[in-house]
């Protein structure tokens, strides 16, 4: 080859890039989804598709991405008191942090279904956070604790009444201030003690009457709290024992008289993920808290907050899941390897579909739930949310940190740059997974709702039901597993209750997506799920199902 004239020229460009694929930004995420789309009409919210739509191309835009990874890359820094001395616990965090509250708040992702219930409400609310926490994830703590605040605050009716219209507001105000001052709050919770862990019954926080007892009462609370999530909210839901057993507590960041309120935070957690989001160790000493709920019945007020966020934890693992897919997708749609296109070569396709399986079914199962919370005056939906919450929660949010992985290996070597968004997925998704009960704990409560109230199993295999008879394997999967819930003595259900757990939920997924998906979307499915006991690596789908269909619905199309 021919050497350029100068030397200058010769040094000047050493190559011209060639195969790879152009930045995944500037779509409409909403638009580029199509199972989504089509969730959100048979679910229920129609009516705000075009809202939806509108978000979505907000979501693809490159600044908005570029929000998630400003907000990643400075941790929360927590300053405890000014130059004064004044105790201040005030956490400093990245403008983008602010900024993606702000949209999350603004669009009312905090309260929407509360603030104006309709049909739908839950399944439009769930479709726009699948969307936004698929921008960044470790933000959305503080709005999935505020939105399942709500419900508990609801029965304490002084309280509500008297915050209530702040915390539904769609405000974001980021102020170390009393809340009287604010026009917007945000809820946080402050349950678990080092101690116990998951045992909350064990905790060993007091709470002293400071006049009357009881609902509303106002108590001084002594104590600490090992996991404080968002510690930087306006209000918390703390967990106390009081002469009555444990019980449940508002507690202000500030006194309604302007003085700080003594929650002193200890210090941050070092989390490998979720860095965007503070999560802090905090004493308690003397503040102030209003009883919420009977006293000694605790666990049971806020049983229907911990069920709205497990409920949002299977959305923002739905969502990573979703973005990993897509990532992986259209990677190899771009990219090319030994003289064929990624995403045209057998092996790959084989992967690249499975990755896509995953993201419907776990999509289809999270959206299904919306409608179930949409419409909790139907007694079957009612049963059916009881017990496909923890289901749902526990195997979507569990096989989020393998789907990342893979994706991360498609995409190679520049799957595990800091420039690109997958180490972030990757680092993010075992978060869901331990947080709000780990799969123990879920697989648990599974069988403790189906103990304490047997018609929540009845409601379940009510549900499979509705696809019995269109495919012979499904049919056969369902029968084994209602015979093995009535031969398998209950002293042994607990050992065995992963195993439940792991076949309820690909039923179920199975189910749905028999119902409402094309069927090579339901069939490489079932295939891929039902008939091969082994859990196999992603990737090891039997030959007759339709790949490139699969991969042609799940690949964002973008110019």
């Amino acid at each position: 080859m021919e050497k350029p004239h100068t030397t200058d020229a010769y040094c000047a460009q050493t190559h011209e890039v060639k195969n790879q694929p152009p930045a995944l930004e500037n779509y409409n995420l909403f638009a580029e989804d199509k199972a989504l789309q089509e969730a959100v009409q048979r679910e229920g919210a129609g009516w705000a598709e075009q809202d939806i739509a509108r978000f979505g191309a907000e979501c693809g835009l490159t600044e908005r991405i570029q929000l998630g990874f400003d907000a990643n890359r400075q941790k929360p820094i927590l300053h405890t008191h000014d130059r004064f001395g004044h105790r201040l616990d005030q956490i400093e965090f990245h403008p983008s942090y602010h900024q993606l509250m702000d949209i999350a708040i603004t669009e009312s992702l905090h309260a929407s279904p509360w603030r104006e219930p309709k049909k739908g409400a839950h399944v439009a609310r769930a479709a726009k956070y699948y969307l936004h926490t698929q921008v960044e994830a470790a933000h959305g703590c503080p709005i999935t604790m505020t939105f399942a605040s709500l419900p508990a605050l609801m029965h304490q009716k002084q309280l509500f009444d008297l915050y209530g219209g702040k915390i539904t507001a769609p405000y974001y105000d980021p102020a170390n201030i009393p809340a009287e001052r604010k026009n917007g709050l945000t809820v946080g919770m402050a349950m678990t003690e080092k101690q116990g862990g998951s045992d909350v019954r064990s905790n060993t926080t007091k709470a002293y009457p400071i006049g009357e007892q009881g609902p509303a009462q106002a108590y001084e609370l002594v104590g600490h709290k090992w996991f404080v999530s968002a510690p930087m909210c306006d209000l918390f839901l703390v967990l106390a024992q009081t002469s009555a057993g444990l019980s449940c507590f508002l507690v202000p960041r500030w006194r309604p008289d302007g003085s700080k309120n003594p929650v002193q935070i200890q210090q941050l957690k070092d989390k490998m993920g979720n860095v965007a989001n503070a999560s802090s160790e905090c004493e308690l000493r003397g503040a102030l808290g209003w009883m919420v709920g009977e006293e000694g019945r605790g666990v049971r007020t806020i049983i229907e907050m911990v069920a709205m966020t497990r409920y949002d934890c299977m959305i923002g693992s739905s969502s990573g899941i979703r973005q990993a897919s897509v990532q992986a997708l259209h990677h190899c749609h771009y990219r090319s390897a030994f003289g064929n296109q990624l995403s045209a070569q057998p092996l790959m396709q084989n992967l690249l579909a499975d990755l896509a399986l995953e993201s419907e079914a776990a999509m289809t199962l999270t959206l299904r739930m919306s409608r179930a919370f949409d419409n909790q005056d139907d007694e079957h939906e009612k049963l059916f949310a009881r017990i496909a919450t923890p289901i749902g929660k526990y195997w979507i949010c569990k096989r989020a940190p393998n789907h990342a992985y893979e994706a991360m290996e498609v995409i190679g070597g520049m799957g595990v740059m800091e420039t690109t968004i997958m180490p972030r997925l990757f680092r993010e998704s075992p978060i869901n997974a331990i947080w709000e009960g780990s799969g123990n704990v879920q697989c648990l409560d599974i069988l403790r709702a189906i103990q304490k109230e047997p018609k929540v199993l009845d409601a379940y295999f009510a549900e499979l039901s509705k696809a019995q008879g269109r495919d012979e394997c499904l049919d056969a999967f369902i029968n084994q597993l209602r015979r093995d819930f009535k031969q398998t003595p209950q002293q042994d259900w607990q050992y065995h209750a992963r195993q439940f757990a792991d076949r309820m939920a690909l039923a179920l997924q199975a189910a749905l997506l028999l119902q409402y998906a094309p069927d090579f979307i339901a069939s490489g499915f079932i295939a891929g799920r039902l008939t091969q006991r082994q859990q196999m690596n992603y990737g090891s789908l039997p030959r007759g199902i339709n790949v490139a269909a699969i991969i042609k619905r799940a690949t964002p199309a973008i110019s």
